[in-house]
């Protein structure tokens, strides 16, 4: 891991909640690609070569795990028992509302992690309390409850129910927020739960960087194992960047480098200067890195780092964004599983 490289940089953010190690979960569906296979040339719904979920840890930020699926018309709880066995004590994971089911956060609270997550309005659960204000945060009003839910041995865990009354919609429409967390009051309050929530828009945004920046959607690669490792090497990528930011962080100051720094600049530069790079430069010339220590790595990055004029790198600010048109009469295009359709393929050629 990467982690342990950042840390002795001493290129790591703030942590979001002091004692926690923030994990952010996530679903990303690998978009339809290209009807290049047999089976897929006479399907009209676009094909989905898979999909998976990706905890990222904002601390470092890197992806830390990835739990891939070929069938893209899983569903995303289907996965969740790949994503339990890496909850330890200490952890404190948010994420949205398709992930709130009993046995996934039941099962967080008995290995002693926190959670943030949205409610899901199918979560059976019993009031315990009622809802008390508690004031304003910068997006509305919150209020706080005590609620209890049963896991499947129909043992209780004793959860915090936050509302907040938005003074603007979100962009499903929604005007009011439930969220709950296992996090006792003495770590988090009310308001600060719902902060570290609205922080969880960190992953979504590394997952466009990704598209963005890394091409980690390739629409030629129709087979599900290739769509999916060429996502996964773009999370390598990714997380390699997240290094060299780290060194960036550690010369000329966080603030700096998180503000002002643009990652698209970043990135677009080292795909245009990777290849001439490897042919100007013998491949020996570039073993010497393999065989440095993690104390010589640190000390190489941060003199390069001290090299790198930031002012070539700077963001473009933009304005406020404008809201969405409604767009009227349009209706979403269908899509099949490739997974599936091989599958399918594979029995009918079996069958004599």
């Amino acid at each position: 891991m990467l982690a342990p490289l950042i840390e002795q940089l001493d290129g790591g953010r703030a942590p979001w909640l002091p004692g926690y190690r923030v994990k952010i979960l996530d679903g990303n569906c690998i978009e339809a690609s290209d009807r290049r296979l047999k089976p897929l040339r006479e399907v009209q719904g676009g094909a989905l070569p898979g999909k998976s979920l990706v905890v990222y840890e904002p601390a470092y930020g890197v992806v830390r795990d990835v739990f891939p699926c070929e069938d893209g018309h899983a569903q995303e709880r289907s996965l969740l028992g790949l994503v339990l066995e890496t909850v330890h004590a200490g952890d404190l994971w948010i994420q949205d509302r398709n992930f709130c089911t009993c046995a996934f956060l039941c099962e967080i609270d008995r290995r002693g992690a926190g959670f943030i997550t949205r409610q899901h309005a199918g979560l059976p659960f019993e009031v315990v309390t009622t809802l008390r204000s508690v004031g304003r945060i910068e997006t509305g009003h919150v209020a706080e409850q005590r609620v209890q839910v049963r896991d499947a041995q129909g043992n209780p865990h004793l959860f915090r129910r936050i509302r907040v009354k938005l003074d603007q919609a979100t962009r499903d429409g929604d005007r009011v927020l439930y969220i709950l967390t296992n996090l006792p009051l003495r770590k988090a309050s009310a308001k600060r739960v719902a902060r570290l929530y609205r922080k969880r828009w960190t992953l979504e945004t590394a997952c466009q960087h990704l598209e963005a920046y890394f091409h980690s959607e390739i629409n030629t690669l129709g087979y599900p194992k290739a769509a999916l490792f060429g996502f996964c090497l773009a999370l390598v990528a990714y997380n390699m960047l997240a290094v060299v930011m780290a060194a960036l962080r550690s010369v000329h100051g966080a603030e700096t480098i998180d503000q002002a720094l643009s990652l698209y600049y970043v990135a677009n530069d080292i795909a245009q200067t990777y290849h001439g790079m490897m042919i100007a430069i013998p491949e020996d010339e570039w073993r010497v890195f393999s065989r440095m220590r993690p104390a010589e790595m640190v000390a190489t990055l941060r003199e390069l780092a001290q090299q790198v004029c930031l002012k070539a790198y700077r963001k473009s600010p933009r304005g406020p964004k404008k809201p969405r048109p409604k767009r009227e009469g349009t209706t979403k295009a269908s899509h099949v599983s490739t997974a599936k359709l091989l599958g399918e393929r594979k029995v009918n050629a079996a069958t004599p």
